[in-house]
């Protein structure tokens, strides 16, 4: 593209001015003016930023969503935690479709903007839960699922981008996407630590009923960049299409629109198998990385006796320093995929979370602080007696501890408290460290390798696909350490997600050797070069 920055009129590809003669090739033959071609990527940073504001509607209540649902209404338990957690990835598996079959026939724009729309009102929703004087964890639960299906347009961000590059630049833009995705789902967490300053009372503005504090505030920001991006869809946003060698075509979301020219790159099929595998890799990705975010503040607060406002804190500084970590791994990773290629640090980053889990496992002697306070509410899901290993009518010879404004520790109710070391601190941050490292990697890798495999066909359908194997392992990461985790412990939690790796890991070795480029497949282009 550096030929189109040379001037404004239509540009011609090196080493083909001969057939000028030929029209129909010479219409071919034309790239872009400086003016598109400016315009073609202010767009893309459009959908980078709308990438980044979608991840972050996910993860900037993560750690103070648990704390704050036990505020507001006491009814709820930990089961109930992570299906206001997985909410949010069932509004965007559903959303997902529609704004995907939407931007298909009508422009761009119009989905872009009505979803980024409805995530601004859910949030806005969200902030006033502690309002109506019952059921507020349900209108929780519908604020969470309503942001989930503003995400959905994650799918026509992904699609336009695709259409929107030459093959060339199609690695890097993928690989910028995945990393505004992923950069967005590890610094959300970092603007929650910066509103626990206000505080959990924060302040009140009676007129309109508003609270705003370190559970409102979070939000209440995301609505202001919801606000922000749909003014710049507005501004700067426009249409752009062209082919695998960089080449005006006509959009086609626009019924009888069309370029009018057969892409014979395009010829050839699909390696569904390695595009299944994908799907599976990347579910495993991303169904490891959110049960990693979402067992962070009940783990912590368990084995450490961390209050709710600190674990939200300290959790957030974890999550901050893994957040410039991750930055550093995007600008490397791009650097060091070619020498070694995408396969191989995928490889490398799945052992590394694997490592990261392996590392939680509880090793020591010494159990847990218990929390004896808590056998006398149902704020965490109450289990069998027979589970128990001391008897409950023993319970009430021991003295409670007192003076505690907040119970602290790990719940009697859980019964493998009382039996499970505890995970030491040094163990956490090791973790954190190995995970913050694996996670960025495995994301970059998966989305570069994705979009080489489909080569120059349209991309909205297999995307599509993706965005749904992603939100359903949101779905089910919540849902795993709501229940795996809270009735079983963190023993079995993690060997279950240690096997998880490992079966992901044995699925990459089998279709490792068809994992290339489309264009490489049908010897279009050496691998080097893709």
């Amino acid at each position: 593209m550096a030929a189109a920055a040379e001037g404004q009129e239509p540009l011609l590809r090196a080493g083909e001015e001969e057939e000028e003669d030929d029209e129909g090739q010479e219409s071919r033959d034309v790239v872009e003016t400086q003016e598109h071609y400016k315009s073609r990527w202010r767009s893309i940073w459009i959908m980078y930023l709308t990438m980044f504001l979608s991840s972050v509607g996910f993860s900037i209540v993560i750690m103070s969503v648990w704390p704050y649902l036990q505020k507001i209404d006491p009814t709820a338990d930990g089961s109930f935690l992570g299906w206001i957690i997985a909410s949010y990835s069932i509004g965007q598996m559903i959303a997902s479709p529609l704004f995907g079959v939407w931007s298909n026939y009508r422009p761009r724009r119009e989905p872009l903007v009505v979803s980024t729309a409805i995530s601004v009102a859910a949030n806005c929703l969200y902030a006033y839960v502690h309002v109506p004087p019952s059921h507020n964890k349900y209108y929780m639960l519908t604020a969470r699922a309503l942001v989930g299906f503003g995400a959905g347009n994650v799918a026509v961000v992904r699609s336009y981008i695709a259409g929107a590059t030459s093959l060339t630049e199609r690695t890097s833009a993928m690989a910028n996407t995945s990393a505004c995705q992923a950069i967005g789902f590890i610094l959300g967490p970092v603007f929650q630590t910066c509103f626990t300053l206000i505080g959990e009372e924060g302040v009140t503005w009676k007129l309109i009923d508003l609270q705003l504090n370190m559970y409102t505030a979070p939000v209440l920001f995301g609505a202001l960049l919801g606000i922000i991006n749909i003014i710049l869809i507005f501004a700067v946003f426009r249409e752009h299409r062209v082919d695998d060698m960089g080449r005006q075509c006509s959009s086609i979301n626009f019924e009888g629109e069309g370029s009018g020219v057969p892409d014979q790159d395009a010829e050839g099929n699909v390696d569904h198998i390695a595009v299944v595998a994908m799907n599976f890799l990347f579910f495993v990705i991303l169904f490891v990385f959110a049960v990693f975010e979402t067992i962070a503040t009940p783990l912590t607060m368990d084995m450490y006796s961390w209050t709710r406002e600190k674990a939200v804190f300290y959790n957030g500084i974890i999550l901050s320093v893994i957040g410039v970590e991750s930055v550093t791994v995007f600008m490397v990773v791009k650097m060091l995929s070619k020498r070694t290629g995408e396969r191989a640090i995928l490889h490398g980053g799945l052992l590394i979370v694997l490592i990261g889990f392996f590392i939680l496992l509880p090793w020591g002697k010494k159990l847990p602080n218990i929390q004896w306070q808590e056998i006398k509410n149902n704020s965490i899901p109450q289990t069998i007696s027979s589970e128990m290993v001391i008897p409950f009518w023993s319970l009430q010879a021991m003295q409670l501890p007192s003076n505690h404004s907040e119970p602290v520790g790990c719940p009697v109710t859980q019964s493998w408290c009382l039996n499970t070391p505890m995970i030491y601190l040094a163990q956490y941050i090791s973790s954190d460290i190995l995970i913050g490292l694996g996670y960025p990697v495995c994301n970059v890798m998966s989305y570069t390798l994705y979009s080489k495999l489909l080569g120059p066909k349209p991309q909205g359908v297999y995307m599509g696909w993706l965005t749904a194997s992603g939100s359903g392992a949101r779905i089910l990461g919540p849902v795993f350490v709501s229940q795996i985790y809270t009735h079983l412990g963190p023993r079995w939690a993690f060997s279950l997600i240690c096997g998880v790796v490992i079966i992901s890991l044995l699925v990459l070795e089998i279709v490792y050797k068809r994992l290339i480029a489309f264009s490489v497949r049908y010897g279009r282009m050496q691998e080097e070069n893709c």
